[in-house]
């Protein structure tokens, strides 16, 4: 399961001159098992602090998160997250990388070393098990990223811009591959982008926020048959219903 309910939630942060920055407020919407969420809204409309929130990093100032019925109030192995950063450990080989998370929860090595072979199979990555992150280029890094996540076996997982950093060929090869593990896997995704364009190619569902303070502006339902063609009339016109909400600082409707 990977049902997520976010209910009346409200952030916001102290200034140095005492004062009181909000970032997020009266944010409120649910996700479905299995359902894969894009979340747009330009820089500092709160994406990230929503995401830390729902990981369990950081606890909300008012609001409640729920997944799968359970109130969140701290980091859980229900939760999965992948940076854009590739966070990996420069000393661990790749199939160590993939397997850390399952040796901190003290799974016996035989065990461990089965689930994370299975996921480096996932990514295919196989011919890479013993090399270090330094000897793989950024795409690769990040499917280790998501190799590791997905080994402690989430109920959700949580993607911050993911791909950012890389290049637009090796970046829409990764949104290909995220899709067919996600159907294989049948995990419940967040992803946060600022790229209107990988938002209609991945998701079932498009929230955009409002700027700061981050409230949603608009939720959009993608109905595309999947693999979606770039080139369509009607990839064309949800991408440019996004975009006019963008730009038009997306009033509440």
């Amino acid at each position: 399961m990977g049902r997520l309910e976010i209910r009346d939630l409200n952030q916001s942060f102290s200034k140095d001159d005492g004062s009181s920055l909000v970032v997020l407020e009266h944010m409120t919407f649910d996700v479905k098992d299995e359902e894969f969420v894009c979340i747009l809204g330009s820089s500092g409309c709160g994406k990230t602090t929503l995401l830390r929130l729902i990981a369990g990093l950081d606890l909300a100032q008012a609001g409640s998160i729920f997944l799968d019925g359970e109130e969140i109030r701290g980091t859980s192995p229900k939760v999965g997250m992948v940076f854009q950063e590739y966070s990996l450990f420069p000393w661990r080989t790749v199939i160590d990388n993939i397997a850390f998370g399952l040796e901190m929860q003290g799974v016996a090595r035989a065990e461990r070393m089965k689930t994370a072979e299975r996921y480096l199979d996932l990514v295919n990555l196989e011919q890479f098990r013993d090399s270090y992150p330094s000897e793989l280029s950024g795409g690769m890094r990040q499917r280790v990223a998501v190799a590791r996540a997905l080994a402690l076996d989430p109920a959700i997982l949580l993607m911050d811009e993911p791909f950012g950093a890389l290049d637009a060929q090796t970046r829409n090869m990764l949104q290909k591959e995220l899709l067919d593990i996600q159907d294989a896997t049948k995990k419940t995704i967040i992803f946060i982008t600022h790229s209107v364009d990988e938002a209609v190619f991945l998701s079932d569902r498009i929230i955009v926020l409002t700027p700061r303070p981050g409230r949603i502006c608009r939720t959009i339902d993608l109905d595309l048959p999947r693999p979606r063609d770039r080139t369509s009339v009607e990839f064309a016109n949800i991408r440019r219903e996004v975009l006019d909400l963008i730009n038009q600082n997306c009033s509440i409707q």
